[in-house]
């Protein structure tokens, strides 16, 4: 490894076969459009490592042991791959930006749209 550091890599297909599918609609990305498509500045921001903040649950903890050369770890914070991680993180973006949405942003999972019809305001 060029950096020396650990990189980890799981396989979460059986706890993925093991947990029942989140059906949280997602938002339709038509209506995503339209309703950007009505301003005239845009900030473009991905929350790629938004994931990383959500801390887990201690249930949800185990569930994502693994074992090392140093022992039995388990993350601390949502990890990618398990079978509801983006419904998650979409749940928590609505939660977060609920009184914004649809007027002054957009979210679709970890990318958003800051958006407003006149320059002068946006920031």
């Amino acid at each position: 490894m060029k950096d020396d550091k650990i990189k980890v890599c799981e396989d979460y297909k059986d706890l993925n076969k093991a947990s029942l599918k989140d059906n949280f609609p997602w938002p339709h990305i038509n209506v995503l459009i339209d309703n950007a498509a009505r301003s005239s500045t845009y900030s473009f921001m991905d929350g790629f490592f938004g994931y990383n903040l959500i801390k887990m649950t201690n249930n949800d903890k185990e569930k994502t042991t693994f074992i090392t050369l140093w022992g039995t770890l388990s993350y601390k914070v949502m990890p990618f791959g398990p079978r509801n991680t983006r419904v998650i993180y979409q749940k928590t973006m609505i939660i977060l930006f609920h009184d914004i949405m649809h007027k002054e942003i957009e979210v679709h999972i970890d990318d958003m749209i800051a958006k407003s019809k006149e320059g002068e305001g946006h920031c």
